[in-house]
């Protein structure tokens, strides 16, 4: 005889387990979310179908019904809501690698970047408000910022002026990223 899953709500195992607040301000109002902290302050709009509870040191998150689409936002409420106390409490960063000869990035003062990546001509590249870049000597950039969503679709944004091409190598790439590299014509002799 087994257990009658009619009766019982499957709820995501992320979902689950609380979000823990540390060195953080939560503020709820409605379906909106408020975190401030030393790196900076993040909103969200939650979706229907997804309660949150603050507690004194977590926040905990609820499915109100029995949707489909609320069991699924649960594990997804969850995560950006811990990436968004982590992002204001700690702050994410990106390191980006530049490899080829004469391929450079110059800070422009502010938050732009002057890149020389083999082309005709220079690429100014304006960064997003609420992120930083650092430009080290080695020729690779260290971006910085409190959203992690921002972030990625910034270093996206930067990867694509040049992305790294599979027989030398060269290009703009993470620095965890592995390029699996090919044989040129010289090998296939």
């Amino acid at each position: 005889m087994g257990v009658d899953m009619s009766e019982e709500i499957k709820q995501s195992r992320v979902g689950k387990s609380p979000v823990p607040l540390v060195g953080v301000q939560v503020t709820l109002s409605g379906r909106d979310v408020t975190v401030k902290g030393p790196k900076g302050v993040s909103q969200r709009t939650l979706p229907r179908g997804v309660e949150v509870e603050k507690t004194a040191d977590e926040l905990v998150i609820h499915i109100s019904g029995r949707s489909r689409q609320a069991r699924a936002m649960q594990g997804l409420v969850r995560a950006l809501l811990n990436n968004m106390v982590v992002g204001c409490s700690k702050g994410f960063e990106r390191k980006l690698e530049i490899t080829g000869v004469g391929y450079r990035a110059d800070s422009k003062g502010g938050n732009t970047l002057l890149f020389q990546l083999g082309y005709s001509h220079p690429i100014m590249f304006e960064l997003p408000a609420g992120v930083t870049a650092e430009v080290a000597r080695d020729n690779s950039i260290m971006l910085r910022s409190h959203d992690k969503e921002l972030l990625g679709k910034a270093a996206a944004k930067i990867r694509s002026f040049r992305p790294p091409e599979p027989y030398k190598g060269k290009g703009i790439r993470y620095a965890d990223e592995h390029i699996i590299r090919k044989a040129g014509k010289a090998a296939a002799r």
